[in-house]
């Protein structure tokens, strides 16, 4: 656990509603942590590094005002960088896009990085009380200023206001309950008339709201109890949005039972503060959120008074809009100006990043892996829309044929795609060293005239998808076929995750990203989004979260937690679709049900799973075995990722009838509540589904 030093280390106790701690500002507050002389050396030594801070300070509209602080963490004191450092740079191009990112996140949160380990800073935003979008701007570009004033060269901190709260460390703390002295930042001294029953209503009503609060995905709850006739008294609590429902619901909790005993014992308006969480209560409405407070200013005494003023004349109209059109000139010119300077230094360091592309991957040397443009423009007819078989997120795939007969299938990445340029890297370092009859084979690669290009087996079939939902293709699909197909998908994961050199994880296991070969053997294809583990290695965590809707697994839509077991739950939705013809994503059917986990979860229980299996294998398939494949299906889609199986279990179902299946829990995305003992007892589960995130989509995907 983190250890902080706190701003405000005592219990703040005043006699009216608020207890204000404010803070001149410097004219430049992102410099006011330096000295001049070293401020000078740097600016003039790397002006990039100061760039995005200058333009953060010349685009505000207004000067910045101080919103009271109501706690501030300012980390261990041992835990501090060096003026000038990595560290400071890569701290400088963070805060402000915390300013901007929890904006444009305002009903989310806002968490990034920036630079590399060791000198790795992560970052922190979010709006606060339903401020609205001005209120929570203001709020978070006084907070990365008062940052840097009130926690100089620190590098764990946290600001704590009442519209927002903005943090940054050189540890990861996303979803990290944060512990440490509470806060009473306002506590009047207004003793309730009956203390008892004050008491008592106000311990239901917080308690009420921490319920509501920790099981709402916006984290913010209110809510209001009559105390007479005429009185009433108005609560609110809120976690950050990253917390999970537990983790909310236990800082609340630790927040409702600081009162007794407390400067808020019997009072009617109080409020406590950590940095996770807060309550809050009076007896009069507050929910809607007010604009902080502007800076008092100190103004120096006028000077005296001459004692013959000259006369001055009042300046003319003329005079006055000649003033605007100068300022209104020089504020549009110099704007124009900085987006100049800024989209070419973009520009210019896209274009080295592509120069440089081929040394920043080390790619394979081998020679025969090289393909030069003009084969490729050759056997793909100049890359002609005749021979297009489809078009996925960053680019579009072309049928080719080689002078020597060999057909290939072309994928050519789109010039102006920055994040292709990742997956190209992924997709070379990956599929070149798999070698695998149920995983696409990569032939070679051409990086030719700022072309990102990658050459692979042709496969004439397309995709599974392209037959399993399609319901004049579906029928060329019989069970034997389907049966041969999930096994070969369970053959090439089993490779990925133990077999192969090293563990890799699909992240993206879908329907569309299984290519058929001419005697319908299954192929793995698309590892654009791959992540290579090391033997030691058994999980990560992103916060860019990518993939398809309907395939991803509660820990990773939610939380940004990968494993095998990812790729396991995307395997048991592909085994259940395969056997019932049905997509997971956008499914719906008449009883209520609103995914195929919750579908078939519901026959499972009811003892009628068959009926969900595909009509078109008619009476063609296998009970027993269309029965264990769904048993296994359910496994692989169970809501705790520890339950689910491993790839080398799973080819142990398939392979061996002798082996017994535990009883599956209920699937992600249906009722939480059921347990095993639920299912044995023969309970029909809930269906109501919760959405993943999904913020990358495909059409007509083929490689």
């Amino acid at each position: 656990m983190v250890s902080f030093d706190y701003a405000f280390p005592e219990v703040c106790k005043v006699e009216s509603t608020l207890c204000p701690k404010t803070f001149p500002l410097s004219p430049f507050p992102f410099f006011a942590f330096r000295t001049s002389i070293d401020m000078m050396h740097l600016f003039v030594s790397k002006p990039i590094d100061f760039l995005p801070l200058i333009l953060l300070l010349i685009l505000l509209e207004s000067p910045i005002k101080a919103e009271d602080q109501i706690l501030t963490q300012c980390g261990s004191p041992n835990s501090n960088y060096s003026s000038g450092s990595q560290f400071e740079r890569n701290l400088n191009t963070l805060l402000p896009s915390l300013a901007y990112g929890g904006v444009q996140n305002i009903s989310s949160f806002y968490y990034t990085t920036s630079g590399n380990d060791p000198n790795r800073v992560y970052g922190f935003a979010q709006c606060m009380s339903a401020a609205s979008a001005d209120v929570c701007r203001e709020c978070l570009t006084n907070a990365t200023v008062q940052n840097l004033q009130r926690c100089p060269n620190r590098t764990q901190v946290a600001v704590r206001y009442y519209n927002c709260i903005l943090r940054y460390s050189d540890q990861p703390f996303l979803s990290q309950l944060t512990s440490g002295p509470l806060m009473v930042t306002f506590c009047a001294q207004l003793k309730a008339s009956n203390p008892d029953l004050f008491n008592e209503r106000l311990g239901i009503l917080l308690r009420t709201i921490s319920s509501r609060a920790s099981s709402d995905p916006s984290k913010f709850a209110t809510d209001v109890t009559r105390l007479g006739n005429f009185e009433n008294i108005f609560g609110m609590g809120q976690c950050t949005r990253d917390l999970s429902q537990r983790d909310c619901d236990s800082c609340l909790e630790t927040m409702i039972g600081f009162i007794p005993g407390s400067s808020c014992s019997n009072v009617t308006v109080g409020g406590i503060y950590s940095v996770s969480c807060n309550i809050k209560y009076d007896p009069s409405r507050f929910f809607e959120a007010s604009p902080p407070p502007p800076v008092t200013v100190a103004v120096p005494p006028p000077s005296p008074p001459l004692p013959f003023p000259p006369p001055q004349e009042p300046p003319t109209n003329r005079n006055k809009s000649r003033i605007v059109l100068i300022i209104v000139t020089v504020v549009v010119s110099t704007l124009v100006l900085i987006s100049i300077i800024w989209a070419w230094l973009w520009k210019r360091k896209q274009v080295k990043r592509a120069s440089n592309f081929e040394d920043q991957v080390q790619l394979p040397r081998s020679k025969s892996l090289l393909f030069d443009l003009a084969t490729l423009r050759a056997a793909t007819d100049d890359f002609s829309d005749a021979n297009k078989l489809g078009e996925g997120g960053f680019g579009p795939v072309y049928k080719g044929k080689l002078i020597d007969g060999e057909e290939i299938a072309v994928k050519r990445l789109s010039r102006r795609s920055t994040q292709g340029i990742e997956e190209l890297k992924n997709e070379i370092l990956t599929v070149a060293k798999l070698q695998h009859k149920n995983l696409v084979r990569l032939l070679g690669f051409c990086l030719e005239e700022q072309e990102k290009i990658l050459v692979y087996e042709y496969l004439p079939n397309t995709s599974l998808d392209a037959f399993l939902f399609d319901p004049a293709k579906r029928v060329q699909l019989d069970w034997e076929r389907r049966y041969k197909i999930i096994e070969g998908i369970a053959r090439g994961l089993l490779y990925l995750h133990e077999d192969s050199r090293l563990r890799i994880i699909h992240r993206d296991l879908k329907a569309s990203n299984i290519l058929m070969d001419g005697d319908m053997n299954a192929k793995i294809t698309d590892f654009g989004l791959a992540k290579l583990f090391g033997e030691d290695q058994t999980h990560g965590i992103t916060n860019h979260i990518a993939g398809t809707y309907g395939y991803m697994p509660p820990e990773y839509a939610y939380h940004g937690q990968f494993s095998t077991r990812s790729d396991v739950f995307s395997f048991g939705v592909l085994v259940l679709e395969i056997i019932t013809g049905r997509q997971n994503a956008g499914f719906l059917e008449s009883d209520g049900a609103t995914n195929l986990l919750s579908y078939t979860w519901k026959h499972w229980t009811e003892g009628s799973v068959l009926d969900v299996v595909d009509r078109t294998l008619g009476e063609q398939r296998r009970r027993d075995k269309v029965f264990r494949c769904i048993h296994m299906g359910l496994l692989c889609v169970q809501e705790d990722a520890a339950e689910r199986p491993t790839m080398s279990s799973v080819v142990l179902m398939l392979n061996s009838n002798s082996i017994s299946l535990p009883t599956p829990l209920t699937p992600a995305f249906c009722d939480q509540s059921r347990t095993r003992s639920d299912v044995l007892s023969n309970l029909t589960a809930s269906e109501s589904y919760q959405s993943g995130l999904v913020t990358r989509s495909r059409r007509d995907r083929r490689y």
